[in-house]
């Protein structure tokens, strides 16, 4: 099993920058490929961005309010955490963010594909 803590979430104004951490239980942190997602009142989950087993290859939701180039994944298997950082928010990010997390090297992009989810963590963007 594996647990997830997020923490990192809050209110921030638009244009502002916030960074989520999720802390990972266990030893084997280094096996799951990490993603994160975000769920908006009344929306589905959806995909925000994801990080391989070793940390080499990331991928970011393709949607038009794309978070390409806003928003970075990271993780650093030593301390078992994976981030995201987030810059130049907008109101519509604005939604509870889950770290996930899906044993093996091909990256969580779909709810489904997901084998653990953490608590989430509210962000709220206002102007």
């Amino acid at each position: 099993q594996v647990q997830l803590v997020e923490s990192g979430g809050g209110l921030v104004q638009a244009g502002g920058s916030l960074r989520l951490s999720c802390a990972a239980s266990g030893r084997t942190f280094s096996t799951y490929a990490m993603g994160w997602f975000r769920q908006a009142p009344g929306k589905e989950r959806e995909f925000v961005a994801a990080i391989s087993w070793s940390g080499g290859s990331t991928y970011y939701a393709d949607y038009a309010d794309s978070v390409k180039g806003r928003f970075t994944i990271s993780r650093d298997n030593a301390k078992n955490t994976v981030y995201l950082q987030m810059s130049s928010l907008k109101a519509e990010d604005t939604a509870v963010y889950y770290c996930a997390a899906r044993w093996g090297s091909i990256p969580p992009t779909r709810a489904p594909q997901v084998d653990y989810w953490g608590q989430g963590t509210q962000v709220t963007v206002s102007s």
